[in-house]
């Protein structure tokens, strides 16, 4: 009772706070001073260009803007700080250089108010840069308090819901989300210079394909048409190699309907990357340089701090196969099996639990060993290489073992950060495995695939020897930033409604 009563009560100083802010608007619009029609302010210089460069502009007219952030009034004359796009910078306004009716204004303004200011550059008596103002223009009037000062936002919640006051509140969230688009560029940039060509491809497509995953349906009205959203860049980009664009990469978004966690968002961004003539080794020596390359540049470092641990993406990162993890991490061999019986044994032996709903291969329970019992202890830079055929529809099989592909993921600090093949370019072994996903569809797996005719036709024209990769750029960015959650790396993540 006592907490209700408590809310109530902050719903009703809220309420006073939002009807005095709309009061203060009011009475500027009625004084013929209303913020909102201004429709632009020219600024001469940002808060980083005055600090960085205040010895050769100290003394010079400048003019900026920016959001009050802080105010500390001393009879006639206030000190306030403003932030922009760039930083944190104070301001020093006299009423006798503004004139009282701006002097006035600022003083009964209120924080979050966006104000465009004129003035000198100079150093106050305790040696901090800042603006002495000669002019002082509202541009846009808050009406909404801004969350306590001191603690700032740290309402998980809100903040993920309301990116915008995380933005204006937190630093580290702006940081987070640079050092998001630097690592963009970085990719951009590092594939650009090897040669590949950046395209587009469909996000809408009439079938499921290029991974195991639920696809979200909607539907086409004109087409009168169910179409699925995609959940895969692959085949559309595979269908480039064949048509001879040799080095091809996406940057885009993904959309899988399936359940959240810290990992996993309904809608996250991959890159995916196409190479003919290459194979799963180049594409591991590919994300090792660009991994590596990426955290030297944008942190100045081979060793990153991620979920209490230090991982080092010094070059050199270790190669395992599934089934060596799997001995490693569980003490059962794979590899000398000769039936699938023993394996079905050997799993139940270690607690590894099985789908009820379709009868295990050797390859299912190699995959769910590893998955239930390895992943969990992969902590430095590894690549898990020799997926089985069966859960890996569209990498070639491994000529010494027919039972493996040449695939490979790459996994740290638990995560699974990409995931590569030597591309299947066989037409016939590609339906069939085709075949066999549509099969286990139409038997109630609605994460498996679909038959894709017209990429099997493509196929069927020729698709060179071609390595392929897919990087999670959501992770490795959660990575570089030492976040362990999705959410934190995503500027809009997909969040319930909240209900009345």
């Amino acid at each position: 009772m006592e907490e209700i009563t408590q809310d109530h009560q902050e719903e009703q100083e809220l309420s006073e706070i939002l009807q005095i802010r709309r009061d203060k608007l009011k009475k500027l619009q009625d004084e013929g001073q209303d913020p909102f029609e201004v429709t632009k302010f020219t600024r001469t210089v940002y808060t980083s260009d005055v600090h960085e460069n205040f010895d050769a502009i100290e003394n010079s007219d400048v003019s900026m803007a920016g959001r009050v952030m802080a105010k500390r009034g001393m009879g006639k004359a206030i000190f306030a700080d403003i932030v922009d796009d760039k930083g944190r910078i104070q301001l020093y306004i006299k009423l006798n250089d503004v004139g009282e009716e701006a002097f006035e204004g600022l003083k009964k303004g209120d924080i979050g108010d966006i104000i465009g200011v004129t003035g000198h550059v100079f150093r106050t008596k305790m040696g901090e840069i800042s603006i002495h103002c000669k002019t002082v223009t509202l541009l846009a009037k808050s009406l909404r308090p801004l969350p306590e000062k001191f603690h700032g936002l740290t309402n998980q919640e809100l903040k993920y819901r309301q990116r915008y006051l995380d933005l204006i509140m937190n630093p580290d969230t702006r940081k987070t989300f640079e050092v998001r688009s630097a690592f963009i560029r970085h990719v951009r940039s590092f594939l650009d210079n090897r040669g590949y060509m950046e395209v587009e491809t469909p996000v809408l497509n009439t079938v499921s394909a290029g991974g195991t995953a639920r696809p979200f349906i909607t539907h086409h009205n004109t087409l009168n048409l169910d179409m699925y959203v995609r959940i895969a860049l692959e085949l559309p980009l595979k269908r480039l190699i064949v048509g001879g664009i040799e080095r091809v990469y996406e940057i885009g978004r993904i959309f899988r309907n399936e359940g959240m966690d810290t990992k996993h968002n309904p809608e996250f961004t991959m890159i995916e990357l196409y190479e003919a003539y290459a194979d799963y080794n180049d594409m591991m020596d590919l994300f090792e340089e660009l991994l590596g390359t990426a955290a030297q540049k944008l942190l100045g470092n081979y060793k990153v701090q991620w979920q209490g641990v230090e991982i080092d993406l010094t070059p050199g990162w270790k190669r395992q196969t599934m089934a060596d993890a799997v001995l490693e991490h569980t003490g059962v061999d794979f590899m000398s099996f000769t039936t699938t019986e023993d394996a079905v044994k050997a799993a139940a032996g270690i607690g590894v639990k099985m789908p009820e709903d379709k009868e295990p291969s050797w390859g299912d329970l190699l995959f769910e060993c590893f998955d239930q019992r390895a992943e969990d202890k992969l902590i430095q830079p590894v690549f898990i290489i020799d997926h089985p055929v069966e859960v890996s529809p569209l990498a070639k099989r491994k000529p010494s073992d027919p039972r493996l592909t040449e695939r490979f993921e790459l996994f740290i600090c638990r995560n699974e950060m990409g995931n590569a093949f030597s591309e299947l370019n066989d037409p016939i072994d590609q339906k069939q495995r085709f075949q066999r996903q549509a099969a286990m569809r139409a038997s109630g797996d609605d994460e498996a695939g679909m038959m894709d005719e017209d990429f099997i036709t493509a196929l069927e024209y020729g698709m060179p020897p071609t390595g392929g990769l897919g990087i999670g750029i959501d992770r490795c960015v959660m990575m570089l930033t030492n976040n362990s959650s999705i959410r934190d790396v995503l500027l809009f993540p997909t969040m319930k409604p909240i209900e009345d």
